[in-house]
């Protein structure tokens, strides 16, 4: 053994880089992040919608108008469609399960029976809301209206 193959125990050094430890390193001064700016300083963190000063996108488009956060949306089917579906499958009462079955909604959305078209059957309809044509047309034809 001697100075030329003398070697440091494994493990013991580590092979990052040490910044800010002075000049005599190479590293120190801007300790590798560059000149001035909101980059350079310590706490920096950059803003969601940040643009470099320039003014945001969300503060130049111009807003305008209401949005109700407690709206619910419903998925409008009309009284022809019910009486269709209830043909076709020999139903004698219409559900959501009927629905989602035939594809004209998914499991989580919420269903309005409008009234537009002519029921002959005589239906129970189960719905979470129901217009005022939809329900005395269903009524009169001799079925029940059922909200969920």
């Amino acid at each position: 053994m001697n100075l030329s193959n003398l070697k440091p125990a494994e493990g013991s050094t580590k092979t990052r880089k040490r910044i800010g430890r002075g000049p005599g390193s190479g590293l120190g001064g801007t300790s590798t992040r560059g000149h001035k700016g909101a980059k350079s300083r310590s706490g920096y963190s950059k803003k969601i919608g940040f643009e470099g000063g320039q003014m945001p996108l969300q503060r130049r488009v111009p807003k305008f108008g209401f949005k109700n956060i407690n709206r619910i949306e419903y998925k409008a089917i009309n009284l022809d469609i019910v009486q269709k579906l209830a043909s076709e499958k020999d139903l004698k009462s219409v559900g959501i399960e009927d629905f989602v079955a035939a594809g004209f909604i998914s499991s989580n959305q919420k269903v309005k029976i409008l009234g537009k078209g002519a029921l002959t059957l005589k239906l129970d309809v189960q719905a979470h809301a129901f217009s005022k044509t939809a329900i005395t047309v269903i009524e009169t034809a001799g079925g029940n209206v059922v909200k969920l």
